[in-house]
């Protein structure tokens, strides 16, 4: 089933590097990346992966300064930051022929829609990281945990295009499966990055320290039933023992600080409509009271602002 597409990586961050240098490395796939600030120090120097799992390095990397370089693809794994999707009018079209497919790999809730948007729902796909991840320095990403890729169709359930992206993926090593409903998958994501990565802004603690903390803890356990909740009444069921099985998963990650709040640490920007804003709105509009996640939208949006 492992395809022979050619995949293009839009966003070449901690995601994106990893993720694409697994299709590459792992699985001898034809992997382009679109970079910008990496891009001397890649092509000099390669990139390298540093994980518990095993680190490597590619010495050779196919990467560009500009997606005309790069030219059609049959896969594009989109994963720059949301707050950057209006460079992607520009930089999406030199990718595409008839059949290319975008899989997003990006946060939140919106994502698909704009992208159906612009270029055509039939083209869309989507993919949940379930992974720890941070970019340590130009061209070197540090895997400290996970790594599950759960990917679906924009509309509808799986096609035989989605198994082959998935099987792609397992050759590369990656623990990577087919969903029957994207947003209610990425409703599952939102139960974990709300209160994480909020919290990781709004009280400046990584994740051990939210669950160390008594008061950070519940807080977070709290905002984890509301967009539970709120899902709920959007007809995307999660069961509520996925709360605790959240906090479980988050104690082996240790003082794990999430891409957010690195984000707002170096005074760049943080992608808080897409992770804050959207669920909120769609919470409202299903008339689901979620008080905590308004007051912490309200405080990040804030403080994001500040910085």
């Amino acid at each position: 089933m492992s395809s022979q597409f050619k995949y293009a990586v839009v966003g070449a961050g901690a995601v994106g590097s990893y993720y694409g240098a697994k299709l590459a490395h792992g699985g001898g796939h034809d992997v382009h990346f679109l970079m910008r600030s990496d891009l001397g120090a890649v092509k000099l120097g390669g990139l390298t992966v540093r994980s518990k799992d095993g680190d490597f390095h590619i010495a050779k990397v196919n990467a560009y300064g500009s997606a005309a370089e790069i030219g059609p693809c049959d896969v594009v794994l989109i994963a720059l930051k949301t707050t950057a999707n209006d460079v992607l009018a520009q930089v999406i079209p030199p990718l595409l022929h008839k059949e290319t497919m975008l899989l997003t790999l990006q946060n939140g809730l919106g994502n698909e829609e704009w992208l159906a948007k612009n270029f055509g729902a039939e083209r869309v796909l989507g993919g949940l990281c379930f992974v720890c991840l941070n970019r340590v320095a130009p061209g070197v990403i540090e895997h400290f945990g996970h790594g599950t890729l759960s990917i679906g169709e924009f509309h509808g359930p799986p096609q035989t295009r989605t198994a082959r992206i998935v099987q792609d993926f397992r050759d590369s090593g990656i623990d990577a499966r087919a969903v029957q409903n994207l947003i209610t998958e990425r409703w599952r994501k939102l139960v974990w990055n709300i209160p994480f990565n909020g919290l990781g802004i709004a009280a400046h603690a990584n994740t051990e320290e939210v669950l160390r903390d008594e008061n950070l803890h519940a807080l977070a356990i709290n905002l984890m039933r509301e967009t539970i909740t709120a899902a709920d009444k959007l007809g995307h069921n999660i069961p509520a023992s996925f709360a605790d099985e959240q906090i479980e998963r988050s104690w082996p990650m240790g003082p794990y600080r999430s891409s957010s709040q690195i984000d707002f640490e170096m005074g760049r920007e943080v992608e808080v409509e897409s992770i804050w804003g959207e669920p909120l709105r769609q919470a409202t509009r299903a008339n689901t009271d979620v008080p905590r996640l308004e007051m912490l939208y309200a405080l990040i949006k804030k403080l994001a602002t500040k910085s």
